[in-house]
């Protein structure tokens, strides 16, 4: 038996609480992962996974020896990381999930330059917008914007990103420029929408000014659930929608998007770089988690505000 190996399945199959999965993440055959564990278990005469027909579970023995082992295998992996970077080489797999426009647009742009300063690490990119679980889909870490509800997961800031709201020139010279967001509930114009992947329910447009909030519900709209075709959506002249700005500038700057409503906002959105926090960071994530942070340090429009005024005696 390779304990070593042994070892590293256990720990996936307790993470994510399947066989099928620890076997594709791995690229280990299904039968292999399965002889693997029961010898692991012969081995120290203990049964560390309940399996059920549609469930995994880990033992009392086993949830203790998964501590132990879940340590041992990081400081392994961190023994060689060291060795390697030492050499100026970070190896192995890392797996990382993040949202079709970031990607589109900032992250896959910028992997040149991570290629140069890590040639043998070999980056997964996982692109999406749908909500994933990370443990269970093997992701190492992955960049969200919004709320933290997962409190198990460490973050790390990236930026605070604005937004505009806009359309394509030939949609607002066929029905005209809105000057008030109220408008956009009546009949006059199409909104282009951003609906949930989870939920399949749009999220409604939201405009701040002093006090007043007016969040608008683009129903019976146009809408899409993917980042990058939404904004693809807008510069087609579907409607009118919110985007990311940093998404629409290069329409915003040949003319083929206008912005509107311009003395109304939306309160920007924090992204973040996640991952679970009861994994050992390793030298993998935290070269990554350095780059990415440079990656997105000139996009941050927190960065460009102006102070705020201070407050009179």
């Amino acid at each position: 038996m390779d304990q070593l190996l042994a070892l590293k399945v256990f720990v996936r199959i307790a993470e994510t609480g399947s066989f099928s999965r620890t076997a594709d993440a791995m690229n280990i055959p299904r039968p292999t992962v399965t002889k693997l564990v029961q010898d692991l278990e012969q081995h120290l005469d203990a049964k560390l996974l309940q399996r059920t027909t549609r469930q995994v579970h880990v033992t009392a023995e086993g949830s203790a020896y998964y501590e132990r082992a879940r340590h041992l295998i990081a400081e392994l992996e961190d023994m060689d990381q060291l060795t390697r970077r030492s050499r100026s080489q970070l190896r192995g797999r890392l797996r990382v999930d993040v949202g079709s426009v970031l990607a589109d647009r900032i992250l896959i742009p910028a992997l040149p330059d991570f290629r140069v300063r890590y040639p043998d690490l070999q980056l997964e990119l996982g692109v999406s917008d749908r909500p994933i679980d990370l443990v269970g889909d093997g992701v190492d870490c992955a960049i969200r914007g919004g709320e933290m509800p997962d409190t198990t997961m460490v973050a790390r800031y990236l930026a605070e990103l604005d937004w505009v709201t806009c359309a394509a020139g030939t949609y607002l010279d066929r029905h005209g420029e809105p000057r008030h967001p109220d408008e956009l509930s009546a009949t006059a114009h199409t909104l282009v929408g951003y609906f949930s992947s989870l939920t399949g329910r749009a999220f409604p447009l939201e405009f701040h000014q002093g006090d007043t909030r007016i969040a608008v519900k683009p129903e019976g709209a146009i809408s899409v659930n993917e980042s990058t075709a939404h904004v693809n959506a807008l510069a087609c002249g579907l409607g009118i929608g919110q985007t990311f700005r940093f998404a629409a500038a290069p329409y915003l700057s040949d003319g083929r998007l206008r912005s509107v409503l311009v003395d109304w906002s939306r309160p920007p959105q924090t992204f973040r770089l996640i991952y679970p926090g009861n994994r050992h960071l390793s030298a993998k994530i935290r070269a990554f988690s350095d780059w990415v942070v440079e990656v997105f340090e000139p996009l941050d429009d927190r960065a460009r505000r102006p102070p705020p005024a201070p407050a009179r005696a």
